[in-house]
């Protein structure tokens, strides 16, 4: 398949990164750890790699992640209503269960639906965040077709501090959050950061007249929940750490005019512990045990048919050592990873998998060149699957680099597709991913601008169909029998002009599946940002565009959702050195636009707060 971008969107996707991603440049100094599971400098990093940082969250008045990774180049949602629904976040055109997720390095989601319940994770619990575009499943095993999305919470360091925030916005939205952090001194330091959050808002209809369970009333939501990082460094070289985050949300939906309350509740919780050892001057060892549960609970009729609840939990051993030689890099790892499933109606889902793994890693500079290469092995009720990858960057001079890359990865039949009775199949094979890409990358420090072309090709793709070929189904079941080809150009950019910062991004791309020759379902052609800020003293002021072409909401593409544009408008003033204060009002058009057939988006929308301590 040949991506064809026509003339005017090349001109215009050239002059939005000429002009200026709505990610601000990176700092030279910017330290990643996801795009090799090993701290590295962003410029040492080959993967196409953004960062959303501390002050970006906290500007952007998003009243959830989704919000917020929606404003990001190569990323496109979908949700079922207002910020408590369900979500889906696809990147460059996979769908939501071929990305990982993680949470300071534990992995999350559901074992059933293979996808991260994105309204459950608490924004207000977040530092920072990394994404990381392309296949990594030979450095994180199933699921990383599209790219991986790691959150990380707030770590303590520096003297005791503490933060928090308040504010309140439209359809009485609420929200507090505190964080008290710091670390001692000497040669047994001791750091810890404790966060607490809670959010709620009436919220708005979620549905639309023409769906069947369309209901005129508010469906409000209400999100708390509670967060800490501890580490002790035991001696030089040795240190012993443990974190968790717990987050409860109670969320109200449509389910017809019944005066009922229809409700869903979701909980999702991480936990680790760790150890650090340098038992080696030149060997870092990490053992960490981890778990993440997702637990859901619905309430969909006053019968007692009406409720159904299920709980999946991932259980991880991981063994890490990185070995150094010279200014390169070996790692070699092992994965131990079972996942569980309890529900209160099939017992077929009742039952749990293990997967063993095996992965090694190889980083080099030299010079003006950069290389990387991985090669995993994956073990499970499923089969065994081997990946790889290989990267090469080269700076052409210092401001300009071009790279290339090649990986493999897949998706593992998640449990619907496996047991689920009547639409799974125990004989279903993982999806499998072969992705080539190249860019070019141009930063002086004060100019920045890249360019990347993927190609990312997917066979044994898992869909619904109908009729089903299995003997007994009367329905439509899950079936290894689609191909799909997801490719496009990601072009981005920032600067500052006149005193004005710029950064711009579009996505021009052909997320197709090959069997039937239809666009994906709810991915547009194009899509991008633009954003603009100017400081005066202590006052920041910005305005942003979210952009996006046609969609379609059906896989047959009968449906079509339009295409919308999107006007956001922020300030922040800083009072003092302690004291800032933030308003924000989104769709300042008051845009009517769909996101799914039939679900609201927010209107116009106003959200103010104040903030204490924050750097």
């Amino acid at each position: 398949m040949t991506l064809r971008i026509s003339r005017p969107a090349a001109l215009t996707s050239l002059a939005l990164a000429m002009a200026a991603c709505h990610a601000h440049a990176e700092s030279t100094d910017t330290v990643v750890v996801t795009a090799t599971r090993t701290a590295q400098p962003l410029a040492n990093v080959i993967s196409d790699t953004i960062t959303i940082n501390a002050e970006q969250i906290a500007e952007s008045g998003a009243g959830s992640i989704v919000d917020l990774l929606q404003r990001q180049r190569g990323i496109e949602i979908a949700r079922n209503g207002g910020a408590g629904t369900s979500s889906s976040v696809y990147i460059r055109g996979a769908n939501s269960n071929q990305n990982i997720v993680l949470v300071d390095g534990v992995r999350i989601g559901s074992s059933t639906t293979g996808a991260a319940n994105w309204s459950a994770i608490p924004l207000t619990a977040i530092d920072h965040i990394e994404i990381v575009y392309g296949p990594l499943s030979s450095l994180y095993g199933a699921d990383a077709i599209g790219g991986v999305i790691q959150i990380f919470t707030r770590k303590g360091q520096g003297a005791p501090a503490v933060t928090a925030f308040a504010g309140y916005g439209s359809d009485k939205t609420r929200e507090v959050d505190a964080t008290l952090s710091g670390a001692t001194g000497g040669e047994h330091s001791f750091s810890y950061a404790i966060s607490a959050g809670k959010e709620k808002s009436d919220g708005y209809s979620a549905t639309r007249p023409g769906l069947s369970s369309y209901n005129k009333d508010d469906d409000g939501y209400d999100r708390e929940n509670v967060s800490g990082q501890f580490g002790l460094q035991i001696a030089p070289g040795y240190e012993a750490g443990a974190l968790f985050l717990h987050s409860k949300l109670d969320s109200q939906y449509d389910n017809g005019a019944s005066a009922y309350d229809v409700r869903s509740k979701a909980e999702l919780q991480t936990a680790a512990i760790y150890g650090k050892a340098k038992f080696v001057s030149n060997v870092d060892t990490l053992l960490q045990y981890s778990q993440s549960e997702d637990k859901g609970q619905n309430w969909g009729s006053a019968a007692a048919s009406g409720y159904s609840r299920i709980d999946t939990r991932q259980t991880t051993i991981t063994l890490q050592n990185d070995i150094r030689i010279g200014e390169d890099i070996v790692q070699v790892l092992y994965d131990h990873r079972k996942e569980e499933v309890s529900t209160n109606g099939a017992d077929a889902m009742n039952r749990d998998r293990t997967t063993n793994s095996w992965a090694a890693s190889y980083n080099a500079r030299r010079g003006a060149s950069l290389l990387n290469a991985s090669v995993r092995r994956d073990n499970a009720v499923y089969g065994s699957k081997n990946t790889g990858s290989i990267g090469y960057g080269y700076d052409i001079t210092p401001q300009l680099r071009a790279t290339a890359s090649y990986g493999t990865s897949f998706r593992a039949p998640t449990y619907n597709e496996l047991y689920y009775p009547g639409y799974g199949n125990p004989a279903n094979k993982p999806e499998e991913g072969k992705n080539a890409e190249i860019g070019l990358r141009w930063d002086d420090g004060v100019n920045a601008l890249s360019a990347n072309y993927y190609h990312n090709k997917l066979t044994d793709m898992l869909v619904n169909t109908t009729p089903c070929p299995y003997a007994g189904y009367t329905f439509g079941c899950a079936y290894n029998v689609n191909k799909a080809m997801l490719e496009g150009v990601t072009i981005a950019g920032t600067t500052k002009l006149a005193g004005i910062n710029l950064a711009a991004s579009i996505d021009l791309q052909d997320p197709k599946d090959e069997t039937t020759d239809k666009r994906l379902a709810r991915r547009a052609k194009k899509h991008g940002n633009v954003t603009a800020d100017y400081r005066i003293g202590a006052l920041k002021a910005g305005v942003e565009l979210e952009f996006s072409g046609d969609r379609f909401d059906d896989a047959a593409n009968k449906n079509r959702l339009g295409g919308y544009g999107l006007v956001n408008l922020y300030a922040t003033y800083a009072v003092n050195k302690d004291w800032s204060a933030l308003v924000r009002w989104n769709n300042v058009g008051d845009k009517q636009y769909d996101l799914a057939r039939y679900y609201v988006t927010p209107g116009s929308k106003v959200f103010a707060g104040i903030r204490y301590g924050y750097k």
